[in-house]
């Protein structure tokens, strides 16, 4: 049974699956939009979250010091600056739900399903 475990294995260990969800989130912030599996896309929808929460809980004099700290180790230091300052502005009357996935068809090598993971 699977009670009480969290996430998807995606097929990789422990390692590169952080590896792989910290690119897909650094790719996401820069490029605002990316086309991945659906898998890869419902794990890093929940994480985006979370990271967008978290900036916006820290206020402007300590956002720089505090933000940074914090998210260094999930992000790239150049998505964490997008984060902290356009994606403030852009998601300050909202509360959650930053991001949409769209279904596409299934991948024409192995048949995948994938989707476009997008922000609002």
């Amino acid at each position: 049974m699977k009670h009480l475990k969290k996430g998807r294995k995606l097929g990789r260990v422990k390692n590169q699956r952080e590896a792989l969800l910290k690119t897909l989130l650094g790719s996401l912030i820069m490029e605002e939009k990316i086309e991945t599996t659906e898998a890869k896309a419902k794990e890093i929808k929940g994480m985006i979250d979370k990271i967008i929460n978290k900036a916006k809980g820290v206020n402007a004099k300590d956002r720089k010091v505090a933000v940074i700290r914090a998210l260094n180790n999930q992000i790239p230091l150049k998505a964490v600056r997008k984060i902290t300052g356009e994606f403030l502005e852009k998601f300050s009357e909202r509360s959650s739900g930053y991001t949409r996935i769209i279904k596409l068809s299934p991948r024409q090598s192995d048949s995948a399903r994938m989707a476009i993971i997008e922000f609002v």
